[in-house]
Order: C-alpha cells, then sequence, then structure tokens
C-alpha cells in the first residue's frame, strides 16, 4: 500500500473500532442504568432494542447516502454523532433521554459500515488485506471496548465514564479530517482497481460521491444489483449475521456455566457491584473476540489470493464442523477452550471474505448500496438471531443450540457455492 491508501485504512480502522466499542460498552453500562434510573431490565431492553434496531437498519439509507455524497463525510458525521451520543448518554436526567441518546448512537453508527466498506473497496489495491485491517480494528473495539468500560466502571462514575468515551470519536475524526482520500482513489482508478465515475474532482474529497438522491436513482441501483444475482450474495450475509447473533449473544454464559463446572476461580470480590462482569467465562469470551483478530487477518490475506467466495464455501464447512464439536469438547478444559478459541478464529476469518465477496459482486457506481443492503441482512436480519438462541436454550438446550448453529453455517455454505454458480462477478 501506497502512504495514501495507508492511511485510509487507518482512520476507517479506527472508526470501525469505535462503532463496535460503543455497541458492545452498552450492554456493560445496563447493570448501572437499572438502579441510576429506577427502571426494569424489560425498559432498558426496549431503549436498548431500538438504538440497536436503528443501528442495523440504518445501514440500507446509509449505504445510499454514501453514493450521493461519498464515505468521507458521513464516516466524520458518524464519529461526531457517535461521540455526541455518549456526552448525552452522561448527561441523561431520564430515561426518556437515555433513549433518545441510544438512537442517536444506533441512528449514526448505522452509516459506518457501508461509508467505511465502501471507501476502502474503491480506494486499497489490495482489498482483502484492507479489509482484514479493518476488520482487525473493530475486533479489538469488540473484544477490549467492553472490557475497558467495565475496568473504568471500577474507580470512577458511570457519567464521567461514558463522557470520557466520546473522547476517542474526537480524536479519530480530527484524524480523519487530513486523511486525502481523493489521491487514493485517484491511484485506484488509475491502477484499474475502480471507474472513472469513482474519483471526485479536485478538493472534493468526499470519497466516491455521485450527486443526489432520488427514489428512481435507487430503484435503478437496485436493479442493476440483482441483475447480477446480488440476492444470492444477500443470502449467504444473512446466515453468517445469524451465525455471529445466535453464536455470540449468550456465549459469556454459556462459557462461564461450562468453566463454572471445570474449574473454580475467582477474579474478583464476589461482593464488588461488577463482580458479574468478571467471571472467568467472561475472560474466556474476551479471548474469543480476541483471537478473532487473527481471523481477520488470515480471511483479508486468503481474499487477496483466492476468490473469496471459494474461501467463504470453505469456511462455513469449517464452522458448521466446529459447532458440533462445542459440547463434546466440554468434558475437559483444554479442549473445550481449544474449540471455543477455534471458534473464534473462524467466525471472524469470514468477516473480510464476506466483505470481499460483496465489493467483488457489485458495480462500483453502486457499492455503498450494496453494502446498505449487506449490513441490513447481517445486523438488521442477524438480529433475529438473538431471539433464536434465546429461544432454544429456553426451550432444549446448548446442544440443540449448537446443533441449530451448524445447521445456519451448512446453509452459508450452500449459498457460498450458489454465489460462484449463478451470480455474476463485476470486479
Amino acid at each position: 500500500m501506497d502512504a495514501a491508501e495507508r492511511r485510509i485504512v487507518k482512520f476507517t480502522a479506527g472508526s470501525h473500532g469505535l462503532v463496535h466499542t460503543y455497541e458492545l460498552s452498552i450492554p456493560i453500562l445496563l447493570t448501572v442504568w437499572v438502579g441510576e434510573f429506577s427502571t426494569t431490565a424489560a425498559a432498558l431492553g426496549v431503549v436498548v432494542t431500538l438504538g440497536y434496531g436503528l443501528f442495523g437498519l440504518g445501514a440500507l439509507p446509509g449505504g445510499i447516502l454514501v453514493d450521493r455524497f461519498g464515505s468521507k463525510p458521513l464516516i466524520l458525521a458518524c464519529l461526531a454523532g457517535m461521540g455526541g451520543s455518549f456526552l448525552l448518554v452522561s448527561a441523561a436526567p431520564t430515561l426518556p433521554v437515555l433513549a433518545a441518546a441510544i438512537a442517536v448512537w444506533g441512528l449514526t453508527a448505522s452509516v459506518y459500515h457501508p461509508a467505511g466498506l465502501s471507501l476502502l473497496s474503491k480506494s486499497v489495491d489490495q482489498r482483502g488485506t484492507a479489509l482484514g485491517y479493518h476488520g482487525i480494528g473493530g475486533n479489538l473495539g469488540i473484544a477490549l471496548g467492553p472490557l475497558a468500560t467495565a475496568l473504568l466502571l471500577l474507580a470512577f462514575d458511570w457519567r464521567l465514564v461514558t463522557a470520557a468515551l466520546a473522547l476517542p470519536a474526537v480524536a479519530v475524526a480530527a484524524y480523519g479530517v487530513t486523511v486525502d482520500v481523493d489521491a487514493a482513489l485517484s491511484s485506484a482508478a488509475a491502477d484499474g482497481a475502480g471507474s472513472d465515475d469513482e474519483t471526485n474532482p479536485p478538493g472534493d474529497s468526499s470519497g466516491g460521491a455521485k450527486g443526489e438522491v432520488s427514489l428512481s436513482s435507487i430503484a435503478t441501483d437496485t436493479r442493476l444489483l440483482i441483475a447480477g444475482g446480488f440476492l444470492i450474495v444477500f443470502a449467504f450475509v444473512t446466515f453468517s449475521g445469524l451465525y455471529y447473533r445466535t453464536f455470540l449473544t449468550f456465549l459469556p454464559d454459556l462459557l462461564g456455566d461450562v468453566l463454572g463446572g471445570l474449574v473454580d476461580v475467582r477474579l474478583v470480590d464476589p461482593s464488588s457491584p461488577y463482580a458479574d462482569q468478571f467471571d472467568v467465562g467472561r475472560y474466556l469470551y474476551v479471548a474469543v473476540l480476541t483471537v478473532g483478530v487473527f481471523g481477520q487477518y488470515l480471511g483479508g490475506r486468503i481474499a487477496d489470493r483466492v476468490p473469496p467466495e471459494w474461501g467463504l464455501m470453505a469456511l462455513m464447512g469449517v464452522l458448521s464442523a466446529l459447532a458440533l464439536l462445542f459440547i463434546p469438547a466440554t468434558g475437559a478444559v483444554a479442549t473445550f477452550v481449544a474449540v471455543s478459541l477455534a471458534l473464534g478464529v473462524a467466525l471472524f476469518t469470514v468477516q473480510p471474505l464476506s466483505q470481499a465477496t460483496v465489493a467483488a459482486y457489485s458495480p462500483s457506481e453502486a457499492r455503498g448500496l450494496s453494502f446498505g443492503y449487506t449490513y441490513v441482512g447481517i445486523f438488521g436480519i442477524g438480529a433475529l438471531g438473538s431471539t433464536l438462541a434465546g429461544t432454544v436454550l429456553t426451550r432444549a438446550g446448548p446442544r440443540e443450540l449448537f446443533l441449530v448453529l451448524a445447521v445456519i453455517a451448512a446453509l452459508g455454505a450452500l449459498s457460498a457455492t450458489a454465489v460462484t454458480r449463478f451470480a455474476t462477478r463485476r470486479d
């Protein structure tokens, strides 16, 4: 990568990490908010559902805006909105104000994935590697963000903690202002990684803007995507999103239950108000998310060497097999930890391969829209995985849950196979 491409990767990876830091700090804060606002877990569940729902569903209009106004302005707006929303959280006097602040976070965060991924896919020649580094940033936010939030809550008031969480967004936005996306887009166009309409006029610095927003242009771009078989790609990303949410939603409790029966380790004084955040299962959960960093890197390297859709066929088969091995592995600490960490690596290896596939099967002029649809599938429809996991665990148990995961992964492998057979590469 040249200097301009590296700066774009740093900017997007940092922004990606913050999106997931904020996303996963919210569950940590719920413990405090129940008492602070004299409310119930059910009421707070509605508040969080509002924010997470907007986070998923807002990706589609976000993708439309990316194709019309460019990536960089929307990423900067995303950072400003997320930082501002957490400042509002820190000052929220009532539950309705808190709900409004979380909704603002969800709405502004929703534009990030179509904006960041569109920019990377059009401006960096080594697309797979760039997507891998971008995923590493996201994984660090996923793994370390909630841990940092929990540690800060041990020493400081929650209002101070949430105000402090706004500061990294300011820092990354300040860096982003200095990033020249025109140089990378022009270089990509010259190298054949993009088309002429991707490159902005000198000084635009927007990252692929096209112009006006209209229903007819959205319909035209959508028809363009469907004509190339993008619905098959959409089916795959929906299965991958279902696996992601179904697997991760109750994973901390599952890990804690299994390890609690195998070892007796207390990491924090049980009388601490946040002791439940530090049981050994949660540390293994952080480890599962952290090893995903290696998966992101591996997936990015694979995507630069083989057609990513072929890699997805193999990876979803691996995820299906690991799901079937999870329950048998619970008999011993070593096998259980090994299978859990292998699942973390494989789960996140899928992401850069999936993103590279979306880019390969979508035209550059509808790239933002394609990632908008993608994240409606992953975070919107995929959010049903939380309900699926809860229902299976309530009515059956962990064994049945991992059988369901194996089936979801197998369907993902079949849809990846269908992509290679019936969809049309655009890139």
